[in-house]
């Protein structure tokens, strides 16, 4: 399975995985006759511990189960479907998709690829007003083991797509198609954003302009990855590649509002600090965005409406004509009223 983040992220000390999914994976045990002390053991999970059903485990315990029982049942799926899938299997995955000239290729091969493995789902990514909605075809019957399979395959895509692109990819939405269980306040951490349950399949959906993002990654890169994929299920991408993008045409869609960097960071589902930091990494900053929608705004005001200068000010958010004037002439080095002119005078 795909890891989340080449910049191998800090381990996460608390325990966040829901013993349910731990639970899951024994079921796999169960349909091959096998017994799943030693990946319990290896992974320092108590058998008292499975009987408890607000129990949690720590991401590197949860890896440590994953990894013993694919190796020992040899399914890369741990049961989910008809047929297994062994070990090595999503490594070739990978492997089929990583040369694409850009995500939005390489996700369609995954999906292609994905129905030569099973025939119990079918992948589907499908490009509507600028947004990318990746679901998931049900076509059997899961049982207890739907939740599970349903959750890693959509994280299991969504990690590799990061990893392949160096970039988080936030989610406008997941959905599945079963009811909210008792932890259902895990898969937000799993899947960033609005989720929601008792939809008609699962799928998340996010903007289609990451489609357009080439791969960063060679050979020795997966060769790596694949060593340490596992933790991607659980730990997310933090980096943004089109962050300073995606809050420019925030704020040019939103101008009544102020553009706040805790207002921008909730809307961008990130922290104050990872706004800052990653703008920082992409060589500008939360004014110099806020200065570049302004300026383009206001040319355009002045460009293509009649509307008296002081209107034109408040408009953008400042406190007077005078405020503007100042700042109109910082961008552009002249007055608004001397770039109204000049404009109106080349069109004639």
């Amino acid at each position: 399975m795909p890891a989340a983040s080449s910049q191998r992220p800090a381990r996460v000390a608390r325990a966040a995985t829901p013993v349910a999914f731990v639970n899951a994976v024994l079921l796999g045990y169960k349909k091959y006759g096998a017994d799943p002390s030693d990946a319990l053991r290896e992974a320092q999970i108590a058998p008292a511990l499975l009987k408890e059903p607000g129990a949690r485990v720590t991401a590197s315990q949860f890896e440590a189960l994953c990894r013993v029982a694919m190796q020992q049942l040899d399914d890369e799926a741990l049961g989910w479907f008809s047929r297994r899938l062994p070990w090595g299997t999503y490594g070739l995955l990978c492997r089929a998709s990583f040369s694409s000239p850009n995500l939005g290729v390489a996700l369609k091969r995954w999906c292609r690829h994905q129905r030569l493995l099973t025939d119990d789902i079918a992948l589907e990514l499908v490009i509507e007003d600028d947004i990318a909605t990746l679901q998931i075809e049900e076509r059997r019957r899961f049982g207890a083991l739907r939740e599970f399979c349903l959750v890693t395959t959509l994280r299991c895509v969504h990690g590799f797509a990061c990893w392949l692109i160096d970039s988080r990819i936030p989610l406008i939405e997941t959905r599945f198609p079963f009811q909210r269980p008792p932890h259902g306040a895990v898969h937000s951490l799993l899947f960033p954003g609005p989720v929601h349950f008792a939809q008609d399949r699962a799928c998340m959906r996010f903007a289609a302009e990451y489609l357009t993002l080439a791969p960063r990654r060679d050979e020795r890169a997966l060769s790596t990855m694949l060593q340490h994929a596992l933790p991607l299920t659980v730990l997310q991408y933090r980096r943004d590649r089109l962050l300073a993008s995606r809050a420019r045409s925030l704020m040019t869609a939103r101008p009544s509002e102020p553009h706040t960097a805790p207002a921008l960071a909730s809307a961008l589902n990130v922290s104050v600090r990872t706004l800052h930091r990653q703008l920082e990494e992409e060589g500008t900053s939360l004014q110099a965005l806020k200065d570049a929608v302004r300026r383009e705004q206001a040319i355009e005001q002045l460009c293509r409406t009649t509307q008296p200068i002081k209107q034109i000010a408040l408009s953008l958010g400042f406190a007077s004509e005078k405020t503007f004037a100042r700042a109109f002439r910082h961008w552009t080095g002249e007055s608004p009223t001397e770039y109204r002119h000049k404009s109106s005078a080349s069109t004639r």
